[in-house]
Order: C-alpha cells, then sequence, then structure tokens
C-alpha cells in the first residue's frame, strides 16, 4: 500500500477565519449593508486572537465582499461587477505577459464574445444608446494624435456595443478583455499609425448597429478585431 507523500500544511488562522466567515457569506443570510458578528464574538466563536479576525477582514475588504469603516463593524458590501474585472484584470496582465497560449486564447474568446454583443446591440438598440456611440466616435477622432486618450476611447466603444445589450456581464466582460489587452494593443496600434483603420472599422460596425442589421455588425466587429489580432502577431504579441 502506496501512502500519499504530500506534506500536511498548516494554515494560518486568519485564512481560516476567512474561509469560514466567506462560507456564512455565500449562505445568503446576511443581506449587502448587514453587519457582520463584532471582533469580540468572533474571537470567542472560533478561539482565535484579535489580529487573526482582523487579517481575515482585510483579506474579505480587499476582495470587495465587506466595507471597514473606523468605528463600525464591517459590513456586507454590495455586489460590484466592476470590483470583479478590475480583481480579474490584475490576474490576467500577469498571466498574459508571461504565457503566449493564453493570449491567443483571449484573443479567440474577444472575437466570439464581441461577435455576440455587436449582433446583439443591433437588435435592441435605442435612440439614445446610438447617440452615445456617436458621442465616443467623434470624441475619439479628436484623439486621433494622442495614444492614451485613443486608447481610451477605444475601449469606451466596445464596452458601449456590449452595454446596448443591456446586459452588465456582458459590458463588464468586454471591457475586463479589453483593459488586459490594453498594453499590447495600444503598442500595436499606435506604433502602426492605424489610428484612421481603426475609427473606418468603429464607423463601420455603428452604420450595421444603427441599421439594425445584425449579421452586418457581427461581421463588422469579426473583421475589425481580426485584423486587430493579425496586427498584434506582426508586433510578436
Amino acid at each position: 500500500m502506496s501512502l500519499d507523500a504530500d506534506p500536511i500544511r498548516r494554515r494560518k488562522l486568519s485564512d481560516e477565519v476567512r474561509e469560514r466567515l466567506l462560507a456564512q457569506i455565500n449562505e445568503g443570510d446576511l443581506r449587502p449593508g448587514d453587519p457582520l458578528p463584532s471582533e469580540r464574538e468572533l474571537m470567542i466563536r472560533y478561539g482565535v486572537g484579535r489580529p487573526a479576525i482582523r487579517e481575515a477582514m482585510q483579506q474579505l475588504a480587499s476582495l470587495g465582499l465587506i466595507v471597514v469603516r473606523h468605528g463600525d463593524r464591517p459590513r456586507l458590501a454590495a455586489p460590484r461587477l466592476d470590483l470583479l474585472a478590475e480583481q480579474l484584470a490584475l490576474t490576467m496582465r500577469h498571466v498574459l505577459t508571461h504565457d503566449d497560449t493564453i493570449l491567443a486564447q483571449l484573443k479567440e474568446a474577444r472575437i466570439v464574445v464581441e461577435m455576440g454583443t455587436a449582433r446583439r446591440a443591433a437588435e435592441m438598440r435605442t435612440e439614445a444608446d446610438l447617440e452615445q456611440l456617436r458621442d465616443i466616435l467623434a470624441r475619439q477622432l479628436l484623439a486621433r494624435a494622442e495614444p492614451q486618450e485613443f486608447m481610451r476611447r477605444d475601449g469606451d466603444f466596445h464596452a458601449a456595443v456590449a452595454a446596448t445589450t443591456g446586459n452588465v456581464v456582458l459590458s463588464s466582460v468586454v471591457r475586463a478583455v479589453f483593459d488586459w489587452m490594453a498594453r499590447f494593443h495600444s503598442r500595436a496600434v499606435h506604433s502602426s499609425g492605424l489610428e484612421r483603420l481603426t475609427l473606418e472599422e468603429h464607423e463601420a460596425i455603428f452604420a450595421a448597429i444603427a441599421a439594425r442589421d445584425p449579421d452586418r455588425a457581427a461581421q463588422a466587429m469579426k473583421d475589425h478585431l481580426t485584423r486587430a489580432n493579425e496586427l498584434y502577431q506582426q508586433h510578436g504579441t
């Protein structure tokens, strides 16, 4: 009989407290704004000292799950997709820097997702949506000689197309993916002087959405992102 040779690892007390608090939060007994038990209550319940409780609370706060204010008990935070996207972006940037296979998969995933958002946007867009997209395109045109601002408006356009679907998850994912790839995207697009082509492709996507033509919108988005992926490849990213 063979025995498992992996050593038994001791966990920090704060990690154990964090996991138990997470379990309580995930059970759904607390609603956003509800206070968590006091430090003293938790110390008695878990049989640990104040430092372990405070470190666990700091970890939960850094995850955006609780809000900690001086003089008040920690409270369950309201869900925030934008915070989740920010946290994922930090990790993904690190992964993209060191794993080329993930970058290739992300490019492919982006095409699939954004073809879907463009198609859905063409089906659901309102006049207010079109006005917002027009405004972003106008601002991007004015920023064509300013790399950072041009990139910011580029991301705004893709996020606004996704937001037109009314699906906040899609909108958050599209914005996050754009941010993950921004360091590669900015270098490739600006160094190649292809701002005008980017604007023309955005205009084609906008025109299809405005015309309520889902197939044309999806194809225009696919053409745009495929061209961008080829550009990344030329620049070794």
